[in-house]
């Protein structure tokens, strides 16, 4: 039987958006070639060595098995490159390469330095003067995807006009993004070391510094760029800083599929040759208007077919922005609230029971369930009896479906989250899939050291603090309070430090 607990800590009439929004990119990542016998079940688990010894004594591919891989459609280039950049990953790995590099197509040259399999990647300082706009300005065909962000919604993520962002503030996914430097270094400084285990998210498109500054503050580990593209059929591109162990993670399965067409395949009719889209840019906590809806309708009707460029040119630029799915004869809709619930990884239903608008901003706010679990994996096999954990800016509880969905038991929860509807939706959710405690929390700012201690003393300790702290000030379409880590609600960022800085030295205490 499920239980939990309200803790009363004052006022809940402030509601905050937790996680961003819009994004401008198209994104896309699925093979030409068809992967329907190749699915992998592990993109980091053993598997047979697909290298051989050379003359030199050194690894090297070995013919049957480039053959082997030519056969299902790839050119040799591509299965060259992806057999030295594997190394001795395994096969599941090794066939994830081929797929993102056969997708990246002409844009993939030989030795190019893009990342190889599923190793973090960071950047030297002294690429401080290169300027890196977005990810995802080109698609795969080298046409430009850039669109103007007429965001306003303080949960933004768009880096949008004026938007210059450093190489020494992000960088692209470990799976197949432009390697732009080395191998984060994983040897970790002891404070960093648990327990607890640490987690912490927040948007990759950031102003210039914060993410040198929150790297800072968490001991100085060099932190985890990825792009949920690579996990689903939505980009949604998030910066990672965890003392997680990189090795021996593992995907959650079913894999879910990683293009429109394979998620919706009732858009499939509809969609028109000229749209080139293959995934949705990120998932956002608004809609479009009906009337712009309406407006794509009447241009369309009114073109001939295929429509004129001008007309092409205005309908994919809503569709990008507003991520638009085909649903009828010159008809697009936005993706509906369970459809976003699909993409992010969520149960179905999991935010029913609220208003539409309020489903949108509560999914648009929340983690991706399937990247987040692939770094939680690791723990799975390290707590068989369960843990326990403390999750700060559950929002609808991303984290704690993670771990669910992992078959990981979760003993007590002590959620921190300010809004009511967040709150209700978890606690739903907590009530129909499990059996701990889960206590809540509605202001962060009232976890003080001291009762932070009483919930050491009362369950034995945390083995996870997880949690994303507001992006409100640091998305890009926020360009009246883009303030970083100083801004009004992104600055409990330093409350997560703060409160992880206590627990780590009340367990060392205790």
């Amino acid at each position: 039987m499920a239980h939990w607990v309200r803790e009363s800590d004052g006022s809940d009439s402030f509601e905050w958006d937790s996680d961003g929004n819009g994004e401008e990119a198209a994104s896309f990542n699925a093979a030409g070639a068809s992967s329907s016998a190749m699915t992998s079940t592990n993109t980091d688990a053993p598997g047979p060595s697909t290298r051989v010894a050379n003359g030199n004594g050194k690894a090297g591919p070995s013919a049957a098995l480039v053959q082997k891989y030519m056969d299902m459609g790839f050119a040799e280039e591509i299965v060259l490159k992806a057999m030295k950049d594997n190394g001795d990953n395994g096969a599941d790995s090794l066939i994830e390469l081929l797929l993102t590099y056969q997708e990246l197509g002409n844009d993939l040259k030989v030795d190019n330095g893009f990342a190889s399999g599923c190793v973090p990647q960071t950047v030297d300082d002294s690429d401080d003067d290169d300027i890196l706009e977005n990810w995802d300005d080109e698609d795969a065909g080298g046409r430009s995807t850039r669109v103007a962000s007429s965001f306003d919604d303080s949960g933004d993520e768009t880096a949008g006009d004026g938007y210059c962002g450093n190489l020494s503030d992000y960088e692209d996914n470990s799976y197949g993004g432009r390697n732009k430097g080395r191998p984060v270094d994983r040897s970790l400084p002891s404070q960093a070391m648990g327990p607890p285990y640490f987690y912490y998210e927040n948007v990759a498109l950031a102003p210039k510094g914060v993410w040198t500054t929150i790297s800072r503050f968490l001991y100085d580990i060099q932190p985890e760029f990825v792009d949920s593209k690579y996990f689903c059929a939505a980009a949604r591109k998030r910066g990672y800083i965890h003392n997680l162990p990189l090795e021996n993670r593992s995907p959650l399965l079913p894999i879910p599929p990683k293009t429109i067409s394979e998620a919706f395949p009732h858009t499939r009719r509809w969609w028109p040759s000229w749209d080139p889209r293959r995934q949705f840019n990120c998932l956002q906590t608004c809609m479009s208007s009906a009337k712009l809806l309406e407006r794509i309708r009447v241009a369309l009707t009114n073109s001939s077919d295929p429509p004129p460029p001008r007309v092409q040119k205005f309908v994919l630029e809503e569709c990008r922005k507003w991520n638009l799915a085909w649903v009828g004869l010159n008809k697009v809709a936005p993706l509906e609230p369970d459809e976003m619930e699909f993409l992010l990884g969520f149960p179905k239903d999991h935010t029913r029971g609220i208003s539409r608008t309020e489903r949108y901003r509560s999914l648009g706010n929340s983690f991706q369930v399937d990247t987040v679990a692939y770094h939680l994996s690791v723990l799975k096999d390290m707590y068989p009896q369960g843990m326990n954990v403390l999750s700060f800016f559950s929002g609808i509880g991303g984290a704690e479906v993670a771990l669910h969905r992992l078959g990981i038991r979760m003993k007590t929860v002590i959620s921190v989250e300010k809004s009511e509807v967040n709150r209700t939706i978890l606690k739903s959710w907590w009530s129909q899939t499990q059996t701990g405690l889960l206590i809540e929390i509605s202001d962060v700012q009232t976890l003080t050291s001291e009762r932070i201690e009483a919930y050491v003393r009362r369950i034995g300790g945390f083995d996870l603090v997880i949690g994303g702290s507001p992006c409100n000030n640091l998305a890009g379409s926020n360009r009246h309070h883009r303030d970083g880590l100083e801004g009004e609600h992104s600055s409990l960022f330093y409350h997560y430090v703060r409160i992880l800085d206590s627990v780590k030295s009340i367990m060392e205490r205790l």
